[in-house]
C-alpha cells in the first residue's frame, strides 16, 4: 500500500500538520495516488477508497477530520469533498467504459429495461442523530460510545446514585440472568451517562464528549414511552466551565435543532449526578408558544401550556468528581441528557413513539 495511504491510519496530531500548508500538502498526495492508480477489479477499488467501514474516506474523515481540532477543521472538510468526489468520478468512469465494451467489442443495448432497485437510507433515529452530533461537532465537542451491558457501578453508584437512592426506582432496568458465582451483576444501561464516568476515568480535564446510544428501562409500552429508546448525554468540564457557558451551549444547540424564533427556559430540578440541576424547556414549535392552534382551539402538542419539556441538565455534582479522582475545587462542568426519540418526534410531528421500532415501510419512506 502507498505510504500515503498509511499516513490515514494516523490522526493530524500523530502526523505533526498544524498548517493549512501541511493539510494542502497530505491531500495533494492522496490526489496524485488516486489519479495514478488503475481499477483493475472495480469491487477492490470500492472497499479500498469507499467502503463504510476501512475505506480510505472514511479513515480520512475519522482520523483526520473528526478527530481534528476545531480550528483545523474548515480546511480539512471542503478537501475531504473534492476527494469524495475524485473517488465518485473516477468510479463512474470505470462504470461508462465498461457499459460501452470498452476493450470487448461489444457494446450493451442501453434501451433494455433495467432491474429498479428500492434505494435505502438512514432511519429517522439516525438521522436525529447526525444532525444533533453535527451541531456539536461544530463547537467543539467529541462523540464516545460504551457498552449497552454494563455494572451497577458505572450504572449507577459513580454516578451518585447508591444502592438504596430511590433515583433507582424509576430507573428499573434489566438485569442479565448470570451464574450464581458471578461476581458482578450486569445489566441494561438506563442512560448514556456510564461513558461519561468511564471517559474521565482515562481523560484529564478539558472534557467535552456527547454520548449517543440505545438504553433500556423497564416502562410499559405506550404512545410516548417504550423500554427502549434513544439518548444522547453530553458532558463537559474544564477549570473555568460557568452555568452560564451551560445555558449557552444549551440555548445554542436548541435553537440550531428547532430554529432561531424558539424561545427558551430553565425550570428547577433535581438528579442525584447534578447539581444545581435544572429541566430545560422550549417554547412549543408547532404553535409557536401561543398554546393555542391555528383553529383557535387549545394545542393538542402542548396541551395550552405553550411551552414543552425537552430534557434534564445541570452542572455536574462535585461528589462525582470523587470516583474519577477529579479535583472538585479546581474544575467544573455542565451534563445534559436528551432523549432523541422525543426529538424526532417533537420536531417531525410523530404522535406515537412506537413507529420508530415497527419497521413499517410506509411510515419509513416518509423521512428518505
Amino acid at each position: 500500500m502507498s505510504g500515503i495511504l498509511e499516513k490515514t491510519e494516523l490522526t493530524f496530531q500523530q502526523l505533526g500538520a498544524s498548517s493549512e500548508a501541511e493539510v494542502d500538502r497530505l491531500f495533494a498526495e492522496i490526489e496524485e495516488f488516486l489519479e495514478s492508480e488503475q481499477i483493475g477489479d472495480r469491487e477492490t477499488f470500492r472497499v479500498l477508497w469507499a467502503s463504510d467501514k476501512k475505506g480510505v474516506l472514511t479513515k480520512i474523515r475519522n482520523n483526520w477530520l473528526r478527530a481534528a481540532p476545531p480550528s483545523t477543521r474548515r480546511w480539512i472538510g471542503p478537501r475531504l469533498e473534492k476527494l469524495t468526489h475524485s473517488v465518485a468520478f473516477k468510479l463512474k468512469t470505470y462504470v461508462e467504459r465498461q457499459v460501452e465494451g470498452e476493450g470487448s467489442g461489444e457494446r450493451v443495448d442501453l434501451s433494455l429495461p433495467g432491474v429498479i432497485r428500492s434505494v435505502g437510507s438512514h432511519h429517522l433515529i439516525r438521522q436525529v442523530f447526525q444532525e444533533i452530533e453535527g451541531i456539536f461537532f461544530s463547537i467543539g465537542f467529541s462523540v464516545v460510545e460504551g457498552p449497552e451491558i454494563e455494572t451497577p457501578y458505572y450504572n449507577f453508584e459513580a454516578l451518585n446514585i447508591p444502592e438504596f437512592h430511590p433515583v433507582r426506582d424509576d430507573m428499573d432496568t434489566f438485569y442479565l440472568d448470570l451464574p450464581k458465582d458471578a461476581k458482578t451483576p450486569l445489566l441494561l444501561r438506563t442512560h448514556t451517562s456510564p461513558m461519561q464516568i468511564r471517559t474521565m476515568e482515562k481523560q484529564k480535564p478539558p472534557v467535552r464528549v456527547i454520548v449517543p446510544g440505545k438504553v433500556y428501562r423497564r416502562d410499559n409500552p405506550d404512545a410516548t414511552h417504550s423500554f427502549a429508546f434513544h439518548q444522547i448525554e453530553g458532558l463537559a468540564v474544564d477549570t473555568d466551565i460557568t452555568f452560564c457557558d451551560f445555558t449557552g451551549t444549551i440555548e445554542y444547540f436548541v435553537k440550531q435543532f428547532f430554529g432561531p424564533s424558539v424561545k427558551t427556559r430553565f425550570r428547577p430540578s433535581y438528579f442525584p449526578f447534578t447539581e444545581p440541576s435544572v429541566e430545560f424547556d422550549v417554547s412549543c414549535p408547532f404553535c409557536g408558544g401561543t398554546g393555542t392552534s391555528a383553529g383557535g382551539g387549545t394545542c393538542s402538542k402542548c396541551k395550552g401550556a405553550a411551552w414543552i419539556e425537552l430534557f434534564g441538565a445541570g452542572m455536574v455534582d462535585p461528589a462525582v468528581y470523587g470516583f474519577v479522582n477529579y479535583d472538585a475545587k479546581k474544575v467544573s462542568g455542565f451534563a445534559f441528557g436528551i432523549g432523541i426519540d422525543r426529538l424526532a418526534m417533537l420536531k417531525y410531528g410523530i404522535d406515537d413513539i412506537q413507529v420508530f421500532f415497527q419497521n413499517d415501510v410506509r411510515f419509513l419512506r416518509q423521512f428518505p
